[in-house]
């Protein structure tokens, strides 16, 4: 069995606005991984994540360049402790 890995991902740039948030929703459900997603005060959007390792990380290098309206500057990735609870299938928050 692949390990789980579960991991948060703030995405900065130009990603309000631009569908982002509902692209994300659709590249998790296809890697069949858990979580959510939401749009943030400062104008970034927050993700928390998890799956098998290998779908994570395929997932997260998505998020580097997202849909095709958005602009990403830059993906902090911060590994999180098991423990934390992830809806099934991944969800976008308001």
């Amino acid at each position: 069995m692949e390990p789980l890995l579960r991991m948060e991902l703030r995405i900065e740039g130009r990603v309000q606005g631009v569908g982002f948030r509902w692209s994300t929703v659709g590249r998790a459900r296809e890697l069949d991984l858990a979580g959510w997603v939401r749009n943030e005060p400062d104008g970034s959007v927050l993700c928390r994540v998890a799956g098998p390792a290998e779908a994570v990380e395929s997932f997260a290098a998505w998020c580097e360049g997202g849909p095709p309206t958005a602009r990403v500057r830059r993906v902090v990735r911060r590994e999180l402790p098991e423990g934390d609870g992830f809806p099934c299938p991944f969800e976008l928050r308001r």
